[in-house]
């Protein structure tokens, strides 16, 4: 939420950066400057008269405002306002809204308006306000199309000259596309000016040669950098042999990059240099920053708050540097004296340091990129913007992430979710959690593979399946053919692919025997490609032993890549002969087939149907957030306004408390201890079923009272079923996640249960349905009738709708949850309430 203490900064559609907070009463001089500097044209469709000044009293009333039935929000270009939008309410307590907004003259055309009414209609919702109305002359088509173009049903009416618009704010599957769609815009021509600068300009190189800032300087210089390299430097005139000027604008030339090798006490004079020289971005090398200590962390947010004041994004700080190996720009702005190859694989680093090795060990595999940033510190740039970028960058095919830390995960899956549809993800993250309670590696794991992110866990299964995927087809099912002239390693890699969920196909593994020649390894190779049982290849080649074959003989590989034009992926172990470009190679069948097991489960990612967030009937997030009072909630209620129906309880303290209860309930009842861990033990003798008469109750409540205290819950009996858990959870990772299990002391104790994260589609409710070890319980175990398991996926899904839009419940768990053949029934449900969590990817665009 924007507030005047806590201002925002924004996207526009050229990539730059604007500041965004609402107006307050200091602004009156900036407000009639601006006004100043309008067109006659600008006041004209604005006030719909020359209003060639503002009178003093329209200028109070403009500054000063409630931030509840009138708001105003002015969007800044460093120090200077250059817009203000407003709504004010038609009448107290009305449901609608006026909203107006005007832009600077230079700014028009730049995405301010859509940015200024997406907050507006943030704040307007929170104040209970349901609609906006507009008035708009009919030629002021700019203003008409950011009404018609941003998904709301708008209502039109022309009379007296003027366009009349009502519209409701409520956001909308429509509204919510226009917005992301504006987002990927905007993000992604951020980096494009990043990685595909005019010039660039160097902060930091010394006139010796010595220091980061000269390798930089070097490495730009060297690695065929078409553009304009500009050394900044106060007193020399040279700098590796490049004219160097004190100021970045006095070369005379386009500078849209600035690469900054100084101590951080110099950095917020190289922001002000880049900016007054054009430029649209920092590349921050240096150290010293938030990794440095509370110091630092107080210098790099003066940093991006300055370089965002100037329109300009920043990478790092503490970072290795940026790169991009297409041949118009040849952009080596990095710590690493030689970049690989050029390819299609865009390659995202946070570690800076560790930058260095990864692209050494590319190199070494062969892997080419098409870009590479490193993040650093991560302060403002981030892997999101890079996915961004990517998703439509035609020279990128793999995208390949190593990520220390999540800063929205939220939004990373949101975009892995899309964009893994058209590019494979892959990434390695830090097995480190954030500090608070978090889900086990298995939990974590299948949030990735939700996503349809390829997750790996170290450097080298990282690069392994960089390769295999920039060089090979995915395949199209799980079915492999192991071909190879060693018994003992063909039965490895069949073993190796049974471990991860490969089918070893009909007729394999084929050995063809030590003695094998060329001709008949490749001819088993080509029969395993043209077998239609067969969907992807694993080729291993032992050394022959002395004396079996001739050198020539033994090569087999210069006939593999005619012999593998089926199209169908192949992994290969060779331990004699050369391996042709192109082919995946590795030194172990079990790397191997680890690779082609991750992009296997991949690819059926992709074959599988993703889902849709379903429209769910009986949902009243207004009577939700009613039952959340204060820091207390009420379940029943809450779960309620979701279309969740809780079993009654009745809380008693004395026998004769749970005798009256039970009249209420109806007999039978369930007796159970009150205390919060106590209500679904079965096991301790904490709850007593089937207690038919006030003879039974009062023998059970004794028993109870004396081992577990005189506060029990009358609960009435439900029939029977497969007792279920349900729990929502607040991941310090993924943000909230829905988890499903069934119920009992040893499912608890394995930790079986499936994670999924918010929202939850109608694919990701059944998969958490089916996905625990001990689901074949619900399926009809033993002669058992089969549970009603769409009743539990509907459960999930309302469960997963109530987190997405109520943040201040921060811990949800049903349980038990009894599923039976004709429904199911929540017999327990506990809240945990807290500040509304960080919920960064919703609400309107900010940074």
């Amino acid at each position: 939420m924007t507030t005047v203490d806590q201002p925002v900064d924004v996207l526009l559609s050229d990539g730059s950066t604007v500041g965004l907070r609402p107006i307050r009463p200091q602004d009156a001089p900036e407000i009639v400057a601006m006004h100043g500097r309008f067109s006659e044209r600008t006041r004209y469709l604005r006030y719909f008269s020359p209003y060639p000044r503002i009178p003093e009293r329209d200028l109070h009333r403009f500054v000063t405002v409630d931030h509840r039935d009138r708001e105003a929000f002015v969007v800044l270009a460093g120090d200077r306002i250059v817009a203000v939008g407003r709504y004010e309410r038609l009448g107290p307590a009305a449901p609608e809204a006026e909203v107006a907004f005007v832009v600077e003259d230079a700014y028009q055309g730049r995405g301010i308006g859509s940015v200024l009414l997406e907050h507006l209609a943030d704040a307007a919702r929170r104040a209970g306000i349901g609609h906006f109305v507009a008035e708009v002359l009919p030629t002021n088509g700019a203003m008409l199309r950011v009404f018609a173009d941003f998904g709301y049903q708008v209502q039109r009416q022309f009379a007296d000259g003027v366009v009349h618009l009502t519209f409701p704010i409520a956001p909308t599957e429509a509204t919510l596309a226009v917005q992301r769609g504006r987002e990927h815009r905007t993000e992604a021509r951020s980096i494009a000016r990043l990685l595909a600068p005019r010039g660039v300009a160097v902060y930091g190189a010394s006139a010796t040669g010595q220091g980061v800032g000269a390798a930089l300087l070097g490495h730009l210089r060297d690695g065929g950098y078409p553009g304009a390299v500009v050394p900044v430097h106060p007193g020399a005139r040279t700098v590796a042999g490049l004219p160097a000027y004190p100021s970045a604008a006095d070369a005379g030339v386009a500078v849209d990059l600035a690469v900054v090798a100084v101590p951080p006490d110099a950095a917020a004079g190289v922001v002000a240099d880049a900016a007054a020289a054009g430029a649209h971005g920092l590349v921050v090398i240096s150290a010293g920053f938030a990794e440095a200590g509370p110091a630092g962390a107080a210098a790099q947010r003066s940093l991006v708050r300055a370089a965002h004041a100037a329109g300009m994004r920043v990478v790092g700080p503490n970072c290795l540097g940026v790169a991009n190996t297409d041949e118009r720009v040849r952009l080596n702005a990095t710590l690493a004296p030689v970049l690989p190859a050029p390819g299609r694989v865009g390659f995202f680093s946070q570690s800076g340091a560790f930058g260095v090795a990864l692209l050494a060990q590319a190199q070494r595999r062969g892997l080419g990129l098409s870009s590479f940033v490193s993040a650093g510190n991560r302060a403002d740039v981030s892997g999101n913007d890079l996915l961004q970028y990517w998703q439509d960058d035609p020279g990128t095919d793999v995208i390949l992430l190593y990520l220390e830390t999540f800063g929205n995960p939220r939004k990373f899956a949101r975009l892995a979710r899309r964009i893994g549809r058209a590019k494979p993800v892959v990434a390695l993250a830090s097995l480190a959690r954030p500090a608070g309670p978090a889900l086990d590696e298995a939990a974590v794991s299948a949030l990735f593979a939700q996503s349809g992110v390829i997750r790996v866990d170290t450097v080298a299964e990282l690069l392994d399946v960089g390769v295999l995927l920039a060089h090979q087809p995915l395949p199209a099912g799980d079915r492999v053919a192991v071909v190879g002239n060693s018994s003992a390693l063909t039965g490895l890699a069949a073993a190796a692919c049974v471990g991860q969920g490969l089918t070893v196909a009909d007729g394999y593994p084929r050995d063809v025997g030590p003695h094998a020649g060329v001709a008949e390894f490749t001819a088993a190779l080509a029969r395993a490609a043209a077998d239609d049982r067969v969907d992807a290849l694993v080729a291993v080649f032992a050394p022959p032993l002395p004396g079996q074959l001739t050198v020539e003989e033994a090569d087999v590989t210069a006939a593999l890549p005619a012999t593998l034009a089926a199209g169908k992926p192949t992994v290969v172990t060779f331990l004699a002969g050369r391996v042709p470009a192109g082919l995946p190679a590795y030194p172990s069948v079990e790397e191997a087939v680890r690779a082609l097991g991750r992009v296997g489960r991949y690819a059926g990612w992709l074959r599988r149907d993703p889902g849709t967030v379903p429209e769910l009937t009986g949902v009243d997030r207004a009577a939700g957030r009613t039952a959340l009072r204060g820091d207390t909630a009420d379940p029943v209620a809450l779960l309620a306004a979701y279309g969740v129906e809780v079993v009654g309880s009745v809380p008693a303290g004395s026998v004769d408390e749970a005798l009256a209860a039970a009249d209420r309930c109806g007999w039978p009842v369930a007796l159970k201890a009150a205390a919060p861990g106590l209500r679904h033990r079965l096991d301790l003798g904490a709850v007593r079923l089937d207690l038919a008469d006030p003879v039974a109750l009062r023998r059970a409540y004794a028993d109870l009272a004396a081992g577990f205290g005189a506060q029990v819950l009358v609960q009435p009996m439900v029939p029977p079923g497969v007792a279920c858990v349900v729990e929502l959870r607040e991941d310090p990772a993924f943000g909230p996640v829905v988890g499903f299990g069934l119920g009992g002391v040893a499912t608890e104790l394995l930790g079986d249960r499936a994670w999924r994260a918010v929202p939850l589609t109608d694919r990701d409710a059944a998969e958490l349905v089916d996905e625990p070890r001990a689901s074949p319980l619900l399926r009809g175990h033993r002669g058992a009738a089969p549970v009603d398991r769409a009743a539990l996926a509907d459960l999930l899904l309302r469960v997963g709708r109530l987190a997405d839009e109520q943040p201040r419940v921060r811990a949800l768990t049903l349980n038990p949850v009894l599923a039976r053949p004709d429904g199911i029934s929540v017999l327990h449900a506990a809240v945990g309430v807290g500040t509304a969590g960080a919920r960064p990817d919703t609400g309107p665009r900010r940074l």
